[in-house]
């Protein structure tokens, strides 16, 4: 399966047809039409429709996903119907998920539908759980830490330093990398450009981050400079798959390259490298 790139990802409300349209026009790699916190209970069904439509119009030529309203909720089954009937829609986002067995419900209403799922861990059960939330479905394929719901649930201020979330972002890291599936950090509680938020996102990039959501085109350019590895990075992954490429058409496991004994591991790793440069 070829790896999406998700260095920046964009959020926008289906209910709002001017930013749904903005954002499906940026250079953001996914954008996620929002059914969920930014849309209010009177316009969950026209925002439904709405999202279809531009689900139909856009999806054959860029990544286009919709997070849907939380199980619990009255509109996740009809959120669910919509997307099972939707031919191009790249990926359902499940908020709010807490177990394994959700993950598994929403394969199977979605069918036979393209579709495929991701997950917000943004509450205490979902953190504690998400070793089995990642690894949970074959169609799963990213896990989104979602940071203003969680910190209001822990009663962590959000004028925490970045530092107190370490704990959390490394457990989801390794959650993720042992499902093999991509890690995201959740959008920047600001939407301005700056300091703060490039910090927040170089940091979490250096823990091993593919990507990030934003909530503001104007974060799009940073976040994707962010997340893209150097040229150097990008030249020496593609050596790497070279190289063991004609070692496996030689028969052999591993191969060396620059004094280094390849395998497997490493052309994990310089595949994830090429996908976050958009060359996977």
């Amino acid at each position: 399966m070829q790896i999406l790139p998700r260095r920046a990802v964009l959020v926008a409300p289906a209910s709002d047809d001017r930013k749904a349209r903005k954002a499906l026009a940026s250079a953001a790699d996914e954008v996620v039409l929002d059914l969920e916190d930014a849309v209010t209970p009177a316009n969950k069904d026209s925002a439904r429709a709405a999202a279809a439509e531009l689900v139909a119009e856009f999806g054959g030529n860029r990544a286009v996903s919709i997070r849907i309203n939380a199980f619990g909720t009255e509109w996740v089954d009809d959120d669910l119907a919509a997307c099972a009937a939707m031919g191009s829609l790249t990926s359902v986002v499940l908020p709010k998920a807490e177990s394994a067995a959700q993950i598994v419900e929403v394969a199977d209403r979605l069918g036979d539908a393209p579709a495929r799922i991701q997950a917000l861990v943004e509450t205490p059960i979902g953190i504690r759980d998400v070793a089995a939330i990642c690894s949970a479905s074959d169609r799963f394929d990213a896990v989104i830490i979602g940071y203003a719901d969680l910190g209001a649930a822990l009663g962590r201020p959000t004028t925490a330093p970045q530092s107190v979330w370490h704990p959390i972002q490394d457990a989801v890291l390794v959650a993720a990398r042992a499902a093999d599936i991509s890690v995201i950090d959740g959008p920047h509680l600001t939407i301005a450009d700056d300091e703060g938020f490039r910090s927040a996102k170089r940091w979490v990039r250096d823990l091993g981050y593919d990507g990030t959501w934003v909530i503001h085109p104007a974060q799009i350019d940073s976040a994707a400079d962010i997340f893209t590895p150097t040229s150097d990075a990008v030249e020496d992954a593609q050596r790497v798959i070279e190289a063991l490429d004609e070692a496996a058409a030689r028969g052999d496991g591993a191969a060396k390259l620059d004094g280094r004994m390849l395998d497997e591991a490493l052309a994990v790793s310089a595949r994830r490298v090429l996908a976050k440069a958009g060359r996977a």
